[in-house]
């Protein structure tokens, strides 16, 4: 299958500090990978580089086989490569159906009526009725994003993502400081998402990268120094030596 997603040699130093080194990354459609290294590895780095929120100094990104480097992060977001935070960006004072009809009317090209009643646009609420059902969030859709609780706005985030109809979604951290009591539904919502979207996610929880990822690829020191199976990446020495340790050495594995 060909490639939806190619990274080539990507570059990028402040001063004297190589922050991504030589990066070379392809997915396919369908492909579920897990990003990660220890803090300072250079992922969100590597995610901003991606997705246009901060230029390379060489290399090569392509979507879908088009190079997108001249393409600024809201072209890529259009040609389908979309990104969730790691601190949710939502509105507060909006309402989930808002935030969902905002991503529909910036995928439509109808941004110019963003400010526009969304109640009366059928066909942007009926998509946003079954997005935030498939999320369990159909009973918040009118509820102002501070009064609901912290792992459904996580949710939210990722059902604006969906919103956006990626063929390649980045996600940096989707659990980060959700309840332990809610994780649950945040790895439901990441096993139900569409089997031909080629997902990367940056996260620090082994045992969740464990239960999503057929794919490991680990960054040290702006680095890949490992790409292959969950299974492998715990045997790999460099790995444990950089970023697993006693993970590894407690005989946790996929």
């Amino acid at each position: 299958m060909s490639a939806i997603f190619e990274v080539k040699n990507l570059k990028k130093a402040f001063g004297g500090l190589t922050v991504t080194n030589d990066v070379s990354l392809s997915m396919a459609p369908g492909d579920r990978v897990a990003l990660i290294g220890p803090n300072g590895a250079g992922k969100t780095s590597f995610v901003n580089l991606v997705t246009g929120n901060l230029p390379a100094d060489s290399g090569e990104v392509r979507i879908a086989g088009q190079n997108v480097n001249k393409v600024d992060a809201i072209g890529r977001v259009r040609r389908g490569l979309v990104r969730s935070f790691q601190v949710t960006r939502l509105f507060q004072d909006m309402t989930p159906a808002e935030h969902i009809g905002m991503a529909v009317l910036q995928r439509t090209g109808r941004s110019g009526r963003m400010f526009g009643n969304f109640l009366s646009m059928p066909d942007v609420m009926a998509e946003a009725k079954e997005l935030l059902g498939t999320l369990g969030l159909a009973g918040l859709a009118h509820r102002k994003v501070s009064e609901i609780a912290y792992g459904q706005q996580r949710l939210l985030e990722i059902a604006v993502a969906m919103a956006l109809k990626p063929k390649v979604l980045l996600l940096d951290e989707p659990a980060a400081g959700v309840p332990q009591s809610d994780t649950g539904r945040i790895e439901q919502a990441l096993a139900d998402l569409p089997p031909d979207l080629a997902v990367l996610m940056i996260e620090h929880d082994m045992d969740l990268v464990f239960r999503f990822a057929k794919r490991v690829v680990v960054l040290a020191a702006g680095t890949i120094i490992f790409d292959g199976s969950p299974k492998d990446v715990t045997q790999d020495a460099r790995v444990r030596e950089a970023y697993l340790g006693s993970y590894a050495n407690a005989g946790h594995a996929a």
